[in-house]
């Protein structure tokens, strides 16, 4: 039989962990068994890392954007349904991946129309708490909830996300599996750097407390809150300093509340940055302020890399951040507990070390190559049945 197409579509391959996932799947799929595309929208910071994956059919949905809006959409879905009928041409089956809530909607229903032999979609967190209006939300759950009958089966990265899914109404009565979203733990329990070294490389003091942040300057990360509790940190941890890893559409306020908390000498805004690992090896602490999530893999990297973790009960954070055992929760926006959770972390270093090594015994189920297995194995069901 003629080798099938999987063919994943997101919205767009900007720089997060979603993206990450779905390109560390394109590249690892097993080509003796299948044949791999991926369709996106324009302009994603990672389109020149998925041109570089060996044969994988990359292809640009000019149309596809993350915002609403009628006429795009609808050539979006148009062009979408062709690429996927493209695909079947000589014969082959065809199953569509779909990825984020844009792509997820618009691509099942060109999956759907297109006739396409099976579609999986991934649920990395839900998008309807991003919309500012109660109308919107409303929208967006009716959006997916038409679309759920069109898919094969879910896959989640946290069981909140399952939970959620499956109350809202979102999945109708289609098969649900969690697959944690995978990375190379090796690479960051072994970076391949000294504590020292990481923290000359950043130009720190080998023996100032160091806090960290790897996230998207987004509403989802609410980075600002980050830098409101880190504020409170310095008026009891006095030589402590932050890193904070990343960027997008929030750098400019963020950067004038940095300077409004006088903080701009002590907390540094690096970019985006390939060498994660090596940053983390430089930490005492890492902090994830999120309101809403899938799972985020910034936490379970800090895990493998044996850093302890203070993070947001956002979603599926829950799943692997357990108060006081691998970790410290705390409640979404309250800037008070955050603080004092980074406070602690500082300053009782052999609570800290508990909740490190307790973090770095559970990361083993977020191999990438796990998720590859897993993965295989609902494709090769999807498509014998």
């Amino acid at each position: 039989m003629t080798k099938p197409w999987i063919v994943h579509v997101i919205t767009k391959l900007e720089l997060g962990g979603a993206q990450q996932n779905t390109l560390d799947t394109c590249a690892r799929l097993d080509r003796s068994r299948f044949r791999v595309a991926l369709l996106t929208g324009p302009d994603g910071a990672l389109d020149s890392a998925a041109a570089r994956i060996p044969d994988l059919d990359f292809r640009i949905v000019p149309d596809l954007v993350r915002e609403v809006s009628p006429l795009r959409d609808l050539r979006a879905w148009r062009t979408l349904r062709g690429h996927v009928r493209s695909f079947a041409e000589d014969g082959a089956p065809v199953l569509v991946h779909t990825h984020s809530s844009k792509a997820g909607i618009l691509g099942r229903l060109a999956a759907r129309s297109a006739h396409a032999t099976r579609v999986v979609h991934t649920v990395h967190g839900f998008g309807h708490p991003a919309f500012g209006s109660a109308l919107a939300r409303r929208a967006a759950l009716a959006a997916e909830r038409h679309v759920a009958p069109m898919t094969d089966a879910f896959v989640v990265v946290a069981q909140a996300n399952a939970d959620e899914g499956r109350v809202l109404g979102l999945f109708a009565d289609k098969p649900v599996e969690l697959i944690r979203s995978g990375f190379d733990v090796n690479a960051f329990r072994e970076p391949g750097i000294t504590r020292d070294e990481a923290r000359a490389a950043l130009g720190l003091s080998p023996t100032a407390p160091v806090v960290g942040v790897v996230a998207c300057f987004k509403p989802q990360k609410a980075v600002a809150d980050f830098l409101t509790a880190f504020a409170h940190v310095r008026s009891h941890v006095k030589d402590a300093v932050a890193i904070v890893v990343g960027d997008g559409e929030l750098r400019t306020p963020l950067e004038r509340l940095r300077a409004h908390l006088g903080l701009d000498a002590v907390v540094s805004f690096v970019g985006w940055r390939d060498d994660v690992p090596r940053i983390l090896r430089a930490l005492d602490a890492f902090v994830l302020t999120s309101r809403w999530e899938g799972l985020p893999r910034a936490v379970v990297q800090a895990m493998a890399a044996h850093v302890p973790v203070v993070a947001t009960a956002a979603d599926g954070t829950a799943d692997v951040v357990k108060d006081g055992v691998t970790g410290v929760l705390c409640p979404i926006g309250d800037v008070d507990a955050i603080a004092a959770g980074i406070v602690r972390v500082l300053q009782a270093r052999s609570f800290a070390s508990y909740l490190a090594n307790n973090a770095a015994s559970k990361v083993d189920e977020f191999d990438v190559a796990r998720m590859i297995e897993r993965l295989e194995a609902l494709y090769d069901r999807l498509l014998r049945a």
